[in-house]
């Protein structure tokens, strides 16, 4: 095997390794992260099942994946949201780092992954509620397929995405391959990520997560 042949392999067992590593992450922040403090408002939904997409609904085609480029806004119409986007790591248990809840309007992006309108899957996470008030996806729920999803970014562009799919996952058994994988190669993607289901007062949590999956239809200045 020649040098280059070996720096290849070594390059792709890495990128598999990382992606074994946040996909695990992503499990624990989709069990853990996202549990709520001791008097939190009532939930947005109760429910379980996948909200997914009529079979009859037409959809744009997808547009070639952009460059990278820094999210610093994201733009949800039908949710009335226009709210800053924030660099987000791992914690010390290796999952997602949601935003602090004294900023229940800022939206978290892991900085580690894709960034919206590249090519994959960029994850864009954030609180539903706080111990007093909404947050910023409290109606994430309520998103459904063929609704807009904008993502203002660092070189002056503008990543426009539709919305194809909209899930509830119960955290019991939660698949992070099936919440966060590429639907698409090729295809730029994007999921929002937040606490759905009913509120668990005994465990202090919700019971799944609401996923909402799009992917890049458009783009602009």
């Amino acid at each position: 095997m020649s040098e280059s042949e070996r720096s290849s392999g070594a390059g792709r067992l890495l990128t598999g390794v990382a992606w074994a590593v946040l996909l695990l992450g992503l499990w624990l922040w989709g069990r853990e992260v996202t549990d709520v403090r001791q008097g939190i408002s009532a939930p947005t939904t109760g429910d379980i099942a996948a909200v997914g997409r009529p079979p009859e609904m037409p959809l744009p085609p997808a547009r070639p994946p952009m460059g990278e480029a820094r999210p610093q806004r994201l733009d949800i119409p039908v949710m009335g949201v226009q709210a800053p986007v924030v660099a987000r790591g791992l914690d010390a248990q290796g999952a997602i780092d949601p935003p602090p809840f004294d900023q229940p309007g800022v939206v978290g992006w892991y900085a580690a992954g894709v960034t919206p309108g590249a090519a994959g899957a960029a994850l864009l996470v954030g609180h539903v509620d706080t111990e007093t008030r909404p947050a910023v996806f409290y109606k994430l729920s309520a998103v459904r397929p063929g609704e807009t999803v904008r993502v203002i970014r660092d070189d002056g562009t503008v990543a426009e995405f539709t919305v194809d799919d909209v899930q509830v996952l119960p955290r019991e058994h939660f698949d992070a391959q099936q919440a966060y994988g590429v639907r698409k190669p090729g295809r730029a993607e994007l999921r929002l990520v937040t606490c759905g289901g009913t509120f668990d007062r005994a465990s202090r949590s919700y019971t799944a997560n609401v996923i909402v999956s799009a992917y890049l239809t458009g783009s602009g200045l």
